[in-house]
């Protein structure tokens, strides 16, 4: 490795050649070589440049219109939803105002049909009352007047008793007289 030895080295060493100065090293920094390497970078940054502008580069394009008018497009849905939305919450409003009036419509009917149906019972309650309180008071007077007949018949009967009983005789007429002139005060 170290020891061995090279005999083309030794040829070329004993030959007087300079490797060192045959050998121009890395072959970018050669500058013979430089006007073919420009020439070969702009192709290559040419044909970049034309795939890239060609192929690349509008299908990027397409992908981000694609992406803007799905945007757009989502937008523009979104501001319709939200105008269905306002006009729906609109709208439930509207109902819920004419239902709570309607409600209120008919609570104010069944009230005053009650209230009718009420003042029909309560009518009615009270003719029966009257009916009955006329029916009572008739009672009563008949009874009155039948206790009166009563009172007089036996207050008729217990004056002759008594008149009897003293040793007199009442004829009839006489005691049914002085007991109804009694009975008027």
């Amino acid at each position: 490795m170290a020891t061995e030895t090279n005999s083309a080295g030794l040829t070329d060493a004993a030959a007087g050649v300079d490797h060192a100065a045959s050998a121009p090293g890395m072959p970018q920094l050669d500058f013979s070589t430089w006007g073919n390497q420009i020439f070969w970078l702009v192709l290559a940054l040419l044909a970049t440049y034309f795939i890239l502008s060609r192929v690349a580069l509008p299908r990027i394009g397409a992908v981000l219109a694609e992406r803007q008018g799905t945007i757009t497009n989502d937008i523009a849905a979104a501001e319709d939803l939200k105008a269905r939305a306002i006009e729906a919450e609109a709208a439930y409003d509207k109902a819920l105002i004419d239902a709570r009036a309607e409600a209120q419509l008919i609570v104010t009917k069944a009230r005053a049909d009650i209230q009718g149906d009420l003042d029909a019972a309560i009518a009615m309650a009270d003719a029966e009352i009257a009916a009955k309180s006329a029916e009572s008071e008739k009672a009563i007077a008949d009874i009155r007047a039948s206790a009166m007949e009563n009172v007089k018949e036996v207050a008729k009967d217990t004056a002759q008793e008594i008149v009897a009983v003293l040793g007199g005789t009442a004829d009839a007429g006489t005691v049914e007289t002085a007991v109804t002139a009694r009975m008027k005060g």
